[in-house]
This record gives C-alpha cells, structure tokens and sequence, in this order.
C-alpha cells in the first residue's frame, strides 16, 4: 500500500536537516528510478519526488526504509561524511551509563545510522517493558541467559546465540538466571533524543 501524500506531523521532520541534496544522487548512484524507489520505499513517485525537490521533509521511518532500498545509512543521507569521525572506539574510552537498572557502555562511534551498545541486565530489570520502535534490532548474548520475547513467542538465548529483527514487533528483553546477561546491542535508530526509547526508561543519559 502506498503512503498518503498527504501533509502529516510524523512527515513533516522539523527535527532532521534537508535531505533533498542526498535524495536523488544517492537514489541514481543505486541505479534506480523514480518508480522503482517509490515503489520499493511504499511511497507514491510524485511523493518521493517531493522529497528529493525539498517540497517535504521525510520521517525517520521513511529515512530508515530509504537507506535500505539505496545500500546506504541513514548518516549519509542527512549529508554526514563519514571521514570526520573517528571509526575506532577503544575499551578505554567506553564510560559506563547506568539507568533503568541496566548498565550501558557505548560501543560505536557517535552520529551513525548505527548504535552499537555492550549492554549489562540484572535480573528482573525492565523485564515487564514491552517496547516498539521504528528501525531494526541486532543482538548478541555474551554471558548469562537472554530471555527475549517477539511478539507471542518466548525465546531463550544462550552464550553465543543471536537475535535479529524488526524493532515494530513488540519485544521484551529479560535476565533468565540470577547472575544476569551481558548483550552485544546495535540498532538502526537515528540517534536522538529519542533513541533512548528503544531502551526503556532511562534516568540517566546516553551520549
């Protein structure tokens, strides 16, 4: 089904710099047309072409869908150039952040498509949130047992096994064993003052 071309807040993006720049280059460097882009990203070409003339400012899940179809991110499509940040995060550098009973440490680069977190729950913290967010999820458990639940299904994840999705589906993440779990996190939410949504809710600050 084709998005609305009508005017809408969550499309407005009064809050994302103009893309229009970025669009079309990297729509034709993926050797695409109008059509078919508009078709993959579920959006009208006159739409799509609205986006790319600076007539209307694109949501984040459609900047997320775009930088899919284009093999791209979404830093790139807001016109970020990736050689002005540094691409090496040492463990150093990795200060810890505690909020919601869990312990995050940064583990990617700053302003990317991209979070990348190490990430330690206790157990029965923030296991009853059920969370729903634009964007994709990734996860890998490094010790301890991940109780993870997608939708109507439970999962148990061991040391070793992953998880990847889509971050719509409603998901809960739990510590199964007293000991807690220890997680490799990314996921492709811009980061924002929103991003910290896909963790719960936080009272502390994740830089």
């Amino acid at each position: 089904m084709e998005a609305s071309d009508a005017a809408s807040p969550a499309d407005q993006g009064d809050d994302l710099p103009a893309v229009a720049p970025q669009l079309r280059a990297l729509r034709r460097r993926a050797g695409l047309t109008l059509e078919a882009a508009a078709r993959a990203a579920g959006l009208s070409p006159a739409h799509l072409s609205r986006l790319e003339t600076g007539h209307r400012q694109p949501s984040l899940p459609m900047l997320l869908a775009l930088a899919r179809i284009y093999g791209t991110t979404v830093s790139e499509l807001l016109g970020e150039r990736v050689a002005d940040r540094d691409a090496i995060v040492r463990s150093t550098d990795m200060e810890p952040t505690r909020a919601g009973g869990w312990t995050y440490l940064q583990a990617g680069a700053p302003g990317r498509a991209m979070q990348a977190l190490r990430v330690q729950v206790p157990y029965g913290s923030q296991g009853d949130i059920v969370r729903v967010h634009p964007g994709e999820e990734w996860l890998y458990v490094l010790k301890g047992r991940l109780r993870l639940r997608l939708g109507d299904t439970a999962h148990l994840l061991a040391p070793g096994d992953s998880a990847h999705f889509d971050s719509l589906t409603p998901h809960r993440l739990a510590a199964e064993d007293q000991d807690g779990v220890e997680l490799l996190f990314v996921h492709t939410l811009l980061q924002s003052p929103t991003a910290t949504l896909c963790l719960g809710p936080l009272t502390g600050e994740l830089l």
